[in-house]
């Protein structure tokens, strides 16, 4: 069951609640917001910074055929990400790790292959916090302060361990850290694969991080990029100041539903002689020519995904077209926060993303979306 909240920045917020009967399906939760990119109070820069760990971007711009030259360029600038295998978390801890990289911001590490609904899952937010999310036995053995997990059933069997690395009363030397530190290194030491990436890092930064995961295994990866252009694509009719698709445009869920469908390459058009798919595109509509869908994956930082956005935008600087572009952000499914450190459960689904479309006014509608175990995002 999907339940949904729309936004105006400058208008209204409207929540709509669902009856009991309905609230006791599992649910997830859309939100909508409708600003302008040149809006004073616009909160688009905040919601791309607080979604911490994204590992796949769509990018969609009907009427396009070939991949625009500054957008491959922002592309081929992307932050590259490190997996390092079988990492200590304490190393998270080391005094040159924390004054190198960890306190001058940016710096985002994930543990790797870790499922949030049964193992333990580590995660470091470019704020300094880093977050434990605990089975019961490890939490009981480590003896860090934590909380219950909001997603425990009738007893709690997982919690959450927060610790702000640039506390002070988390420097080296300190007793509480250095009672960490025993915690994660003597009493239980903790040793995952992880993915470590780093927005502009510099050279002097690079060679830090190059030394201090020296003693492990590691691979460095660029994002990849694919992209190809579809043709006679059915596309929904979509005008700005219509969000809720209560008249000119279609409504939030069925637009998603149908990007969704693009992406995965199903057909839009309910062919007669095919068994694959019923799908048809939702009303209202027109065809567009040609379209071009570009995919990226990896680790990538929320800077990374701001520069994008900002050239998309620009993207309508010269006469296009094509009235909207769409930039959708997909979150790790097994990350233990989603937006900022807000906690993040798994369920069935594990989602946790969001859509951006442009349109030539600067005009912006924004989607976000979380699954059953997830607080509603800001």
């Amino acid at each position: 069951m999907l339940g949904w909240c729309h936004k105006n920045v400058n208008i209204a917020h409207i929540v709509v609640k669902m009856s009991p009967e309905l609230e006791k399906c599992p649910r997830s939760l859309l939100v909508c917001e409708k600003s302008n990119f040149l809006n004073e109070k616009s909160r688009h820069d905040i919601h791309v910074s607080k979604h911490n760990f994204n590992y796949k971007i769509s990018v969609l711009i009907p009427e396009c055929g070939i991949l625009p030259a500054n957008i491959s360029r922002v592309l081929d600038s992307f932050s590259p990400c490190y997996l390092v295998r079988d990492l200590p978390v304490y190393e998270l801890l080391g005094e040159t790790f924390l004054e190198s990289l960890v306190k001058k911001g940016n710096f985002y590490a994930l543990s790797y292959n870790t499922k949030i609904d049964e193992e333990n899952s580590i995660a470091l937010l470019s704020s300094g916090q880093l977050i434990l999310s605990l089975d019961k036995d490890t939490y009981e053995q480590l003896g860090l302060e934590g909380r219950p997990s909001l997603y425990n059933h009738r007893k709690d069997m997982r919690f959450v361990v927060t610790l702000d690395l640039t506390d002070k009363s988390l420097t080296p030397g300190t007793k509480r850290y250095q009672r960490v530190l025993s915690s994660l290194k003597d009493r239980l030491p903790l040793r995952y694969d992880f993915l470590f990436t780093k927005y502009n890092t510099g050279a002097d930064e690079d060679q830090t991080l190059n030394k201090l995961l020296s003693p492990y295994s590691y691979e460095e990866h660029k994002p990849a990029v694919t992209h190809h252009t579809l043709k006679e694509l059915p596309c929904p009719t979509l005008y700005p100041s219509d969000i809720q698709g209560k008249t000119l445009s279609c409504d939030p869920h069925h637009f998603l539903e149908w990007l969704g469908a693009v992406n995965l390459d199903i057909s839009c058009e309910n062919a007669a002689d095919s068994f694959l798919s019923t799908y048809v595109c939702p009303e209202p509509q027109s065809s567009v020519s040609q379209a071009l869908l570009c995919t990226v994956t990896g680790f990538i930082s929320p800077e990374n995904v701001f520069v994008l956005l900002r050239e998309l935008r620009q993207y309508f600087d010269e006469p296009m077209l094509t009235p909207w572009v769409s930039l959708t952000v997909h979150g790790f499914m097994d990350s233990p926060v989603s937006w900022g450190a807000t906690e993040h459960g798994f369920l069935k689904g594990g989602e946790n993303f969001y859509n951006f479309v442009c349109f030539k006014n600067q005009d912006y509608w924004l989607h976000m979306a979380t699954g059953a175990h997830d607080g509603c995002p800001p």
